[in-house]
């Protein structure tokens, strides 16, 4: 297993930067160090994927080309559930033959930046449904917290779901992990979004986290499909790397008729 040298452990700065501590919530005002509170680990491993894999040494985002051909098929088979708590199938969300989708993977229903994700898929949904493209927001936990966060950003219910057992995150194999979640350099951009995530969070509750508190350690990714195949690919390095929405845009402007 591959580790980092203590010394740069001391250089990266935990996503719960105490800077970060003066963002202005809504409701309640929760320390941004809430995770780390609660869950009883083990930081052996820095960086990990869903199956165990230890990797401390992944640099990079995905690309279309590291996936097997047939992801779209083995991803649509997933069972997933909608705010309102009915199950679906992900690849009854959209046409399987030529429909174009956007499928944005929120860490989880309580991640402050996950909120600031979804604040700018609502107010791009508009552009990228003129341009004939579906957006689907997917997050972990139960559907009741997905309705939390739908209720209070607010965003349309109608384009969100959840994977409370984080299966579709398990086959895209999207990382997870201590180090990912606090320590990975890529999350310091969020210092760039401050504003913007200070108007995601207005009415942000901590309760939308996840019961199951391992779950905080989940991270996201986004994806583009045209049908069954898989076109673009952004597995977030570390909390907060979200894929640029105007990128993602672009692409879905480009994909051949």
């Amino acid at each position: 297993m591959t580790t980092l040298p203590s010394q740069n452990l001391q250089s990266v700065r935990p996503l719960c930067f105490s800077s970060l501590n003066s963002l202005k919530f809504g409701s309640q005002t929760p320390s941004l160090k809430f995770p780390i509170l609660l869950l009883k680990l083990k930081p052996a491993k820095l960086f990990t994927s869903n199956n165990g894999t230890d990797n401390s040494g992944v640099v990079g985002k995905a690309s279309a080309s590291e996936f097997s051909a047939d992801i779209g098929d083995v991803l649509g088979d997933v069972t997933i559930f909608t705010a309102a708590d009915q199950p679906v199938f992900l690849k009854d969300l959209w046409d399987q033959n030529q429909g174009i989708a956007v499928v944005a993977l929120l860490r989880h229903f309580g991640c402050p930046c996950c909120w600031e994700l979804a604040l700018g898929l609502e107010e791009a949904k508009a552009r990228f449904e003129s341009a004939g493209v579906k957006l689907i927001a997917i997050g972990v936990g139960t559907p009741n917290k997905a309705r939390l966060l739908a209720e209070r950003l607010p965003f349309p219910m109608d384009c969100l779901y959840a994977d409370p057992n984080r299966e579709a995150y398990d086959i895209l194999g999207l990382y997870y992990g201590f180090g990912r979640t606090f320590f990975n350099p890529a999350s310091t951009k969020v210092f760039s979004r401050f504003e913007s995530l200070q108007e995601a969070v207005k009415n942000y509750t901590i309760e939308a986290t996840p019961d199951e508190t391992s779950s905080v350690l989940q991270q996201g990714g986004m994806f583009v499909f045209k049908g069954k195949q898989l076109l673009y690919a952004h597995k977030d390095e570390g909390t907060g790397d979200h894929a640029p929405l105007d990128q993602v845009f672009d692409i879905c402007c480009k994909v051949p008729a």
